[in-house]
């Protein structure tokens, strides 16, 4: 190239989750029901968070974000692998490659920081529990939110203006269903070892540190809850512990792809699957199972009194 940013791939070709039509035909059915899934429980619990008064406090409004994060979030890929199942060959523009990188990077950056926020809002529930709406009024809860919007935007436009800064001049082939860092950056026609650092730096580093912190964040609440005797003990461990595995399932599968070098490994397809697809569709399930606040307002939501276990 001799120093030109030129780009010359018009293209990308995803060669997916599978070759043999039938697996393809297959693999379409499971996805379509998970991103149904998906669809349905997270906008469900969008609307109870919405419409429903008793849930109108800054626990539901944060999983009522979530939620719809989630949605978004598997949007971003589900759709064009779906279609992908039905093509001859799936394949992708370069700038729709480079939008589905920022919207994946920015939906994926807002929900790391939104959970650290839900780690917070557990933190005031549970040590000052009669402060605790005071302390997370409206004023904050949005102010957090929009720092989390810009945290993420921040996040995703590096990322982007890093890839776009690559020249791209073939191959053009992504060992993936959908567009990311990773795969995108070892096909540019350059040195890319500095490029690498600083992903990983940007993308790993920060993701494992706030692991780390969100985990000892709630060993510490969880802690303080068993070491206790406050009254509704049990909801609030119950409450951490969903916490806890929603970010084990979002955090772990992040550090494993992005935490390292990019090179390839033969587990990252079905890796980059759970955090994608599966995740998503997991979480109402996580947070609502057993939360008898939301299946009350489902009971209200369908015009019946819903029977409770005690």
């Amino acid at each position: 190239m001799e120093g030109e940013n030129l780009t010359t791939v018009t293209e990308f070709i995803f060669l997916g989750l599978a070759a043999n039509p039938d697996m393809k035909l297959l693999l379409f059915a499971v996805f379509l029901a998970v991103y149904a899934t998906t669809m349905v429980g997270n906008l469900l619990i969008v609307s109870l968070v919405t419409f429903e008064p008793t849930l109108h406090t800054p626990m539901y409004f944060l999983l009522g974000n979530l939620s719809f994060l989630d949605f978004c979030y598997s949007t971003v890929t589900a759709p064009k692998m779906l279609a992908g199942f039905l093509s001859r060959t799936n394949s992708i523009t370069y700038g729709g490659c480079i939008c589905q990188i920022f919207f994946f990077h920015f939906i994926g950056g807002i929900k790391i920081f939104l959970l650290t926020i839900m780690a917070y809002d557990r933190y005031v529930a549970i040590f000052y529990p009669l402060r605790y709406t005071v302390i997370m009024n409206g004023t904050l809860m949005g102010g957090l939110m929009w720092a989390s919007w810009v945290g993420g935007f921040v996040h995703s436009i590096v990322q982007v203006a890093i890839i776009v800064g690559l020249p791209f001049c073939g191959p053009n082939v992504l060992d993936n269903f959908y567009c990311d860092v990773p795969q995108v950056v070892k096909l540019a026609c350059a040195n890319t070892f500095v490029v690498e650092l600083l992903m990983v730096s940007n993308n790993g580093l920060v993701t494992s540190m706030c692991f780390v912190v969100l985990l000892v964040s709630y060993s510490v609440l969880l802690a303080k809850l068993r070491a206790g005797s406050a009254p509704g003990r049990s909801k609030a461990v119950s409450t951490c512990a969903s916490h806890i595995t929603v970010v084990s399932l979002i955090f772990g599968p992040c550090i494993y792809i992005y935490a390292r070098p990019f090179c390839s490994f033969p587990t990252d397809k079905a890796v980059t699957v759970v955090y994608t697809l599966i995740t998503p569709a997991l979480n109402p399930f996580i947070y609502t199972l057993r939360n008898k606040d939301f299946i009350s307002a489902l009971g209200k939501l369908q015009g019946r009194k819903p029977k409770l276990s005690p």
